[in-house]
């Protein structure tokens, strides 16, 4: 590798793995190296992460990957890190990590969230957050550790998710990124500052002195320590700007510029995007609305963890299959072919707090293929709930783009495809989380003057899949079957619920 050579290091910190991408000033990646990451379920509906196995990972990864690639530190010109959204990751008021960091897929502050529905709080808070309130949201996780574990909230120090984390281990300056906590249910959307109402509301206020500043997308928020630069290889004084929520970053190396297209991420969560110019009062759903990476505009969707994270443990459970078996399973099947349903509902619902998941309308004619055939389905179906209202308010979109693990199975696109009747565009971008970091560093550092420069100067190829339009007629039979199924067990969770008041 030259010595004239420079790079920029995109860091992805998702729900499986901590990724670390190496690229150049064209956005060609010259390397990645992966670890898994390990969620803990200390009891039923809990999902955590030890804060110091993270940075031991995050470090270990960044110094596999300059080894990989032969790149001296001194080489790298720019860090960022895109990551989960919401969750909850606490410092104590020594700045220590104070217990485990709470995953955005946690449901354990459930019985919060139905109070605060019973209480109309959620509605209180929309005019001025743009947000829905989820079980994983970190003022939930707040309040659940306030009224659970009252030593603990009162130690802390510092209030972040998790690529603040991540990058307060890197710089030792510590600042929440704006478009994550713009999604937090403490940030004013209009104001696009805090707003102490909102915690006070909510029951929190004693944390609005642990709220860090909030810093930009590409803002240079500290530079790497003598401490972080001896464990990872990178160069001490390495700016590091803020980064990204992870579903901005797809969005971004999506290349979503106009409200023509939405970008559907699948991974543990199902999530459509489109970027909006401003904010809309009276819409026909409560959208929620995020900080985006460009001045004026804001990124608006709709999410449910209900995606391919289903499709993961149901092939744990069984053992050794591969992707490319599961495609061919579900590929020697007659499109829409049987009645039977999925409900891909393992971390949560969007359809009801109380749905799990579960198949439905098995008989012993039904083989394995015909099950990952299910499986795909629901996971498109719950993403056509989520599509479906995205288009209501965006009603120019002609096409769907795709990122995610599911993007790589042209089984499952045309699925996709098939049952939303759009074409699917599918970016050729690796790993978008990697790749969206390294362009907020390359914006940072003044590589680009912005990011619509930069989206205009590193394009990627685009894959289409068109429709099958006799599938689609098919699929819409199923997907109102799929339909009346949830209303069915809607009112039967109902009438559990009436039984035991």
């Amino acid at each position: 590798m030259s010595e004239k050579e420079t790079f920029w290091l995109g860091i992805d910190c998702g729900g499986t793995y901590l990724k670390a991408g190496l690229y150049d000033s064209q956005g060609r990646e010259h390397g990645i190296e992966r670890q898994p990451l390990k969620t803990l379920s200390p009891q039923p509906g809990y999902a955590e992460r030890d804060m110091h196995a993270l940075w031991t990972t995050c470090a270990e990864t960044i110094s596999r990957l300059l080894k990989q690639t032969h790149t001296p530190g001194k080489l790298i010109r720019g860090v960022g890190i895109s990551a989960q959204g919401k969750g909850l990751f606490l410092l104590d008021k020594n700045d220590q990590p104070l217990g485990t960091a709470i995953l955005s897929s946690d449901r354990r502050a459930l019985d919060i969230v139905r109070r605060w529905q019973q209480d109309d709080i959620p509605q209180k808070l929309y005019p001025l957050t743009r947000q829905t309130l989820w079980t994983g949201h970190p003022v939930s996780l707040l309040r659940w550790v306030k009224e659970n574990e009252p030593q603990r909230y009162a130690q802390i120090g510092c209030v972040m998710m998790g690529h603040d984390y991540l990058r307060w281990c890197l710089t030792g300056r510590k600042g929440c990124e704006e478009s994550n906590i713009s999604e937090s249910n403490l940030y004013n959307m209009e104001s696009q500052r805090y707003d102490t109402r909102l915690s006070q509301w909510l029951g929190i206020q004693e944390i609005d002195a642990a709220l860090s500043p909030i810093v930009q997308c590409a803002e240079i928020c500290g530079e790497i320590t003598a401490h972080a630069a001896a464990i990872t290889g990178l160069a001490a004084g390495t700016p590091v700007v803020g980064g990204l929520f992870d579903v901005v970053s797809t969005a971004l190396c999506a290349g979503l510029q106009d409200e023509q297209r939405l970008n559907a991420v699948m991974g543990t969560w199902a999530v459509t995007s489109g970027i909006a110019n401003g904010l809309r009062d009276h819409e026909a759903h409560p959208y929620v609305y995020g900080r985006y990476v460009n001045d004026g505009q804001y990124i608006v969707h709709e999410a449910s963890p209900t995606s391919s994270g289903n499709l993961e443990w149901l092939t744990a459970q069984w053992g050794d299959i591969s992707f490319d078996e599961i495609n061919q399973a579900v590929a020697s099947l007659p499109k829409a072919g049987s009645e039977l349903f999925f409900l891909p509902f393992l971390y949560g619902s969007n359809a009801g707090l109380e749905m799990t998941s579960g198949f439905y309308g098995m008989q012993a004619l039904h083989t394995r293929a015909h099950l990952l055939q299910a499986v795909y389905e629901g996971v498109v179906f719950c993403h056509m709930t989520h599509l479906n209202r995205m288009r209501e308010r965006f009603t120019a979109v002609r096409a769907l783009r795709v990122t995610g693990g599911p993007a790589h199975s042209d089984v499952w696109m045309q699925m996709l495809a098939d049952v939303s009747g759009l074409p699917v565009e599918l970016p050729q971008v690796e790993e978008t989380g990697c790749f969206g970091a390294a362009l907020a560093a390359l914006v940072g550092t003044g590589v680009f003057r912005d990011f619509r420069h930069a989206q205009q100067t590193l394009k990627h190829d685009i894959h289409t899949l068109t429709p099958d339009m006799a599938a689609h007629a098919a699929y819409q039979r199923k997907y109102a079957h799929y339909q009346f199924l949830i209303e069915a067990l809607q009112g039967f969770h109902a009438r559990i619920k009436e039984q035991t008041l």
